[in-house]
């Protein structure tokens, strides 16, 4: 039976590294290395921990990195990371999946490729039909059977979480979160296209529970590994997910 995809409408597409990145990652790697600041003594590139390395964590004391190895893979690693005394230390792990179609530029993303939009964004908000876990502060809302999230691009509504369904808003358009009680047990609000919105670019991107394969465009992850990730959040510490490659033009260290 064929896996039920959630985060947006689909259509097929696929994605391909361009030639020459693994090139160009070796060029701008020690550019990058120079915003994110002096190594400490003794140490190199290669070992010093991946925020560390990026240009750009959002300004916050946390971070969520999901990283595929190259943007046509549907799986890859989320690791969250905590700043201490200025140095960023891994405080978990798990696996991830990615999109059915793999990777693309969040900026140029189209919506229902079933593409994960590859960037820095940060977490508005929590939902889920599961009860918060102990220990969180992010803002989460239960999942009721009229709660929806809107991603019809006529509505006034798009991308935005609804209770009940706005009448200009489909249906056929947008999701029922009840529909998808696995996926939907716990999730974080992903802010790509979420404060300046641009129609046709996506929505209902989130950071949510493992199905049984690939995303519509969501990066996904154990249930266990989900409950963790939303204890250990802190919304006064200014967290972001960051989402890219290890290589290429969509390398998380170019973002």
């Amino acid at each position: 039976m064929p896996m039920p995809m959630v985060c947006t409408r689909r259509h097929p597409v696929t994605g391909a590294l361009r030639a020459g990145a693994a090139v160009a990652l070796s060029v701008a790697g020690a550019a990058l290395l120079t915003l994110a600041g002096p190594a400490p003594a003794g140490a190199s590139a290669g070992s010093l921990p991946l925020p560390q390395r990026m240009a750009d964590t959002g300004g916050g004391r946390q971070l969520i990195t999901a990283q595929a190895p190259s943007v046509g893979a549907t799986t890859g690693t989320v690791e969250w990371w905590q700043r201490r005394n200025g140095r960023w230390h891994r405080a978990g792990s798990a696996p991830a999946r990615f999109g059915a179609n793999g990777l693309t530029e969040g900026a140029t993303r189209v919506q229902g490729t079933s593409t994960t939009p590859t960037g820095l964004y940060d977490l508005p908000f929590a939902f889920g039909l599961a009860p918060a876990p102990p220990g969180t502060l992010t803002p989460y809302r239960r999942v009721t059977g009229d709660a929806w999230w809107c991603e019809d691009n006529a509505s006034t509504s798009y991308n935005r979480w609804v209770r009940p369904r706005p009448p200009d808003c489909a249906a056929a358009e947008s999701e029922r979160l009840a529909d998808h009680p696995v996926q939907y047990a716990r999730a974080v609000v992903v802010g790509f296209n979420y404060h300046h919105l641009v129609r046709g670019r996506g929505a209902g991107i989130f950071l949510h529970v493992n199905g049984r394969g690939a995303t519509a465009g969501c990066v996904s992850v154990p249930a266990g590994a989900m409950a963790r990730i939303l204890s250990w959040l802190r919304p006064a510490q200014q967290p972001h997910l960051a989402i890219g490659t290890t290589y290429g033009p969509t390398a998380l260290t170019h973002y």
